[in-house]
């Protein structure tokens, strides 16, 4: 099965996507995102370490949590370089606690780690219709 994305760009420094409730949704995006990254010429170093985060934030969204799930990429600060933010908000865990899509085995455990090292910040809202994980890299 493959997946289609259609990239929503509300302004030049955000850019949403919704993401498939897939496991090929980690592959499917970070293709389409590297291309948006490159497009905000991005250090190179910072564009891997987002596209790690990122896919760490959809795992856990496809993993643990129930559709829809939605990915917030923004620019922040003056010039426009200073932080980038990733968001994906999903509708919360799965009521009964297994994941949403089987895990592979011996895959999974450490992505909260990867992000905290990786991001300047980092943090969960919850709001009514689920949670949006989020972390900040700092683009200088």
């Amino acid at each position: 099965m493959t997946a289609q994305l259609d990239l929503v760009v509300p302004e030049a420094d955000e850019h949403v996507c919704p993401l498939p409730h897939i496991p090929q949704a980690v592959s499917v995006v970070r293709r389409r995102v590297r291309t948006v990254l490159a497009d905000w010429n991005l250090a190179p170093d910072l564009a891997e370490d987002a596209l790690l985060v990122i896919s760490e934030l959809i795992t856990n969204a496809v993993v643990h949590a129930l559709p829809p799930a939605v990915l917030r990429l923004s620019r922040g600060g003056a010039d426009g370089r200073s932080a980038l933010r990733v968001e994906v908000t999903d509708a919360g865990p799965a009521a009964d606690g297994r994941p949403a899509v089987a895990p592979c085995p011996g895959e999974h455990g450490r992505g909260l780690d990867i992000i905290t090292a990786l991001a300047a910040e980092c943090g969960t809202r919850a709001h009514p219709g689920g949670i949006t994980w989020w972390a900040e890299l700092p683009a200088a």
